[in-house]
């Protein structure tokens, strides 16, 4: 099998144009990529008319609309759909929304407070420096280190634009930072809201770790490579 395939327990459901595409309380979870799972949804419990087209299938809704490029199906998964995750208006795990992907049963989010010093340096200029860091733990990735926006450099933060999304933390926005040497796009993000699960970072700010200069207790720290 070229696909990792487990049984989930949860009741999945998947609404598109506020009509239920899918409703089930036995969805796969397929790994297609290693860092985490999609779900694919028995045949059986599809809610709505497939209709085969040349890379997968068109879903037809009650209100006869067709939508094209949303439904696949996969050689190693029988009987089953997967549909495009961005493409539905909402996804509900039990009675929950879940965002951006399902989420890896197998990954885990720690998020602890600490008395480490954390020093950011960029161009040679501090534009962050905290003994009182939040750090969260991320299966599969380097530690982020949070910190109170009262230790940042607030006046080398330049307001951006750039929202993304996380499934396990919620709705990120976005600085840039200017050292005066240059301008550094998106380096530093915040999450304001953040889920329930991830309420300890609510406020603070987190530098990329592969972008800055990052101390802690004095030491440099290694730049982790980006998972590609």
């Amino acid at each position: 099998m070229s696909v990792r395939v487990e049984q989930g327990h949860k009741r999945v459901r998947a609404y598109l144009r506020s009509e239920l595409v899918a409703d089930t309380i036995r969805p796969l979870l397929v790994w297609e990529v290693p860092y985490y799972p999609q779900y694919y949804v028995p045949a059986d419990d599809v809610c709505v008319k497939l209709v085969p087209a040349a890379n997968g299938f068109d879903i037809e809704l009650a209100s006869g609309e067709t939508v094209s490029g949303v439904a696949t199906s996969h050689p190693d998964v029988d009987d089953a759909v997967r549909f495009a995750f961005a493409a539905m208006d909402e996804w509900l795990e039990e009675d929950e929304p879940i965002y951006v992907h399902p989420r890896n049963p197998y990954s885990r989010v720690d998020i602890l407070g600490s008395s480490r010093t954390v020093r950011v340096e960029m161009d040679g200029v501090t534009v962050a420096e905290s003994s009182q860091p939040r750090i969260l733990f991320e299966t599969g990735l380097p530690p982020r280190y949070y910190l109170p926006l009262s230790d940042l450099r607030r006046d080398l933060l330049r307001p951006s634009d750039t929202r993304t999304q996380c499934p396990y933390k919620g709705t990120a926005g976005y600085w840039s930072v200017d050292t005066g040497t240059r301008l550094h796009k998106d380096v530093v993000w915040i999450y304001r809201t953040p889920l329930p699960e991830s309420q300890k970072i609510a406020g603070l700010a987190c530098f990329y770790n592969e972008r800055v200069d990052l101390y802690v207790d004095g030491v440099k720290q290694d730049r982790p490579k980006r998972r590609g």
